[in-house]
């Protein structure tokens, strides 16, 4: 992985390939590459630097022709350097040139057989040989449509490709299977990309392919095979959308970095989110489908699906759905779910959650639940036209925008508002919200964006925090009850972008081990709301101070902790209840963001990660 843009056009496509890998830099990528197909052959560029020197190169040596594909890599197979850089070619009379994203499993295999075949390699990565397969295919059948068929039809993982061909440089071929993959349908010309953000600037027409589709790409028309069942496919037809994205969305406006835009979209986002339910006079199942309330009904159990900034989301989730709704709630790291034995229940609702919807850990644990019974799913995501949507009986979008930092905060806290949505709705259906309950909760979800909007105007304490934070190697963050998922979280975000190494432990656990690591030099950040919990949070917090340890405390302003030597306090609002974790997000976000700016790292481009985790 991480990006690609495909194009054929009736003139030069080289600006918008380049532009296309400009808006998908947000992905996270550690090299990129053009290659460009004109009467002359195919030409390619590549670097292991910024799009923009790969922009000076293609200034440099005159870039243009009508048909080319273009490609930013995260690397998986093989050290990021000029060689490894997609696109990989093959051939010899015939070259083709190939952009990929996702992970060939059986690549070693392939790999000694083409070798044995008489192809030579010179990267390490699994793509190229998809490049050498498709072009074994293509000394056979001189039609490239047929040869990228046959070469689909024996690889086995993840892919997203897009393929050009030297001697017919009037099309390109697109084929996915695992990682997202659209088509941008313009007067112009017709184009690929990982998604539609890439293509905003020449169309918003949109075509999402599904898994095992081939499209053939011409400057006026194309269509689309499927390759699942029948080895050469059969034509298919899928629906032409149109992106609800605008430019703006995905430019940076007043803002410094994407991530700082983000945290301050939040008020906005939760608004956006939460729309249909501000203006109901009361809360109905029917927001997350037509189904729903049937499904409800039957539901005896849940069962959380999801990665990293989501997973934390799950793990609030769980304390609102048992403590509300009453039923038993457990929470599976994704990538870890299908490689046991899980006791599954048919009538235990699966809820996936993910911000892109194509996180494919995800959706691998969502189709290893299938397989192991469980009749009804639902997804919470972002994205609309994204494989998790489509493969769930019950869905609700978040409506958070796109997101662009790497390190998740806007996608974070609408998927916590949906799930407190979520447990208002169970609990209601098992009668365990009266109608006073009910409105005070839709009064309190309606109060909810200016409460966030008041917890982001803390960022000038929370900037004389990072000034100190921005000096340290380690850092522990501590919380009790469903604020520990919020420590979980704030470490989470510290450690992506400032890379200081951080830990989250739920409290009263500091003196089954953590706490022989705290000194001076070992900040603790406490997340220290004025619940039931506080006092043994405040025992917990001496047992820090009594070795050395500095305190950094989040709370509430009617709490009863005072800022003294050694104790660092900045207060939100009064106790917000059920409200709370999402309110203690908003200060761990900012800590993040401004103690990676004091250090001066690439706040929305943080080393080693990519954005829309496509692969295993």
């Amino acid at each position: 992985m991480c990006g690609i843009v495909g194009a054929i056009a009736r003139d030069n496509v080289v600006p918008a390939l380049l532009e296309g890998l400009l808006k998908l830099e947000y992905r996270g990528y550690d090299s990129a590459g053009i290659a460009i197909a004109d009467a002359s052959g195919l030409h390619r560029l590549r670097t292991t630097e910024r799009v923009t020197e790969l922009i000076r190169l293609a200034d440099v040596e005159s870039a243009k022709g009508p048909v080319g594909i273009a490609h930013t890599r995260w690397a998986t197979h093989g050290i990021p350097c000029e060689r490894n850089a997609h696109p990989h070619f093959s051939g010899n009379k015939n070259k083709v040139a190939v952009v990929h994203n996702g992970i060939i499993e059986n690549h070693d295999v392939m790999r000694q057989c083409l070798q044995k075949a008489g192809f030579e390699f010179h990267s390490d990565t699994d793509t190229e040989v998809i490049a050498h397969l498709i072009s074994h295919h293509l000394e056979a059948t001189q039609d490239l449509l047929e040869a990228v068929c046959l070469a689909v039809a024996e690889l086995k993982g993840a892919y997203a490709i897009v393929v050009v061909e030297e001697t017919r440089p009037d099309r390109i071929i697109a084929a996915r299977k695992g990682a997202p993959l659209l088509l941008g349908l313009s007067e112009n010309g017709n184009y690929a990309a990982s998604d539609a953000s890439a293509l905003l600037q020449v169309t918003r027409q949109m075509v999402y392919l599904e898994e095992g589709d081939v499209a053939e790409l011409y400057s006026d028309n194309y269509r689309i095979l499927n390759c699942l069942k029948d080895t050469l496919g059969q034509v298919v037809t899928r629906p032409v959308c149109k992106s609800d994205l605008t430019a703006e969305a995905i430019e940076l406006g007043e803002y410094s970095h994407f991530m700082q835009k983000e945290i301050f979209e939040q008020p906005v986002a939760i608004a956006n989110t939460l729309e249909m339910a501000f203006n109901a006079h009361s809360i109905s199942p029917r927001l997350f489908g037509s189904e729903a309330e049937s499904i409800f009904n039957q539901t005896k159990g849940i069962l959380i699906l999801s990665c990293g900034t989501s997973y934390h989301a799950g793990v609030v989730a769980k304390y609102w759905i048992e403590a509300h709704a009453g039923l038993p709630c457990s929470v599976e790291i994704a990538s870890e779910y299908r490689y046991r034995e899980p006791v599954s229940d048919p009538d235990t609702l699966v809820i996936v959650i993910s911000q892109s919807g194509e996180t494919a850990d995800t959706l691998a644990a969502l189709n290893h639940a299938k397989l192991l019974g469980h009749q009804h799913s639902l997804a919470i995501c972002n994205v609309p036209e994204s494989a998790l949507i489509r493969q769930t009986d019950l869905r609700f979008l978040t409506r958070a925008g796109p997101e662009i930092g790497v390190a998740s905060t806007k996608a974070f806290t609408t998927q916590l508002a949906v799930l407190m949505l979520l447990t208002a709705v169970l609990a209601k259906q098992r009668d365990r919200f009266s109608n006073e309950l009910e409105q005070q909760m839709i009064m309190g979800l309606r109060q909810l964006p200016v409460a966030i909007q008041r917890a982001l105007q803390i960022e000038s304490q929370i900037k004389i925090w990072a000034e100190n934070f921005s000096q340290k190697q380690h850092a522990l963050f501590l919380g009790r009850g469903i604020h520990y998922p919020i420590a979980m979280e704030g470490a989470l975000k510290l450690k992506e972008i400032s890379y200081i190494h951080a830990e989250a432990y739920a409290a009263g656990e500091l003196k089954h081990g953590p706490l022989a690591l705290v000194d001076r030099d070992m900040p603790v950040i406490a997340i220290a709301p004025n619940d039931s919990l506080l006092e043994k949070l405040k025992s917990n917090l001496q047992e820090v101070r009594a070795r050395g340890g500095e305190l950094y405390v989040i709370t509430d302003a009617d709490s009863s902790i005072q800022e003294s030597d050694g104790v660092h306090v900045i207060r939100l609002v009064e106790h917000a209840g059920m409200f709370s974790p999402l309110l203690h997000t908003i200060p761990l976000q900012l800590l993040a963001y401004h103690v990676a700016l004091r250090k001066g790292n690439d706040v929305d481009k943080p080393r080693n990660l990519a954005k829309a985790v496509t692969v295993e």
